[in-house]
């Protein structure tokens, strides 16, 4: 969620609930994999990140619990 756009990151972890959790981890949200944020909408929330060559909105509340290093 503090990620600047078009900064490349790596998922360290995801610290969340296990409904949430399996939902991110579906769209190939995994340790390990790189994401950088690229869209941010006008009101601040979602934000767009590329992950896998592919865009995904994520909430605040949910990109809170992704832990990543650069």
């Amino acid at each position: 969620n503090e990620m600047e756009i078009n900064k490349t990151c790596k998922i360290v972890r995801i610290n969340c609930k296990d409904d949430i959790k399996r939902r991110l981890l579906d769209l190939g949200i995994i340790k390990g994999t790189k994401i950088e944020p690229v869209l941010l909408s006008p009101s601040g929330d979602p934000r767009a990140f590329s992950v896998r060559g592919t865009l995904i909105a994520i909430r605040k509340e949910d990109a809170e619990n992704i832990e990543v290093i650069l």
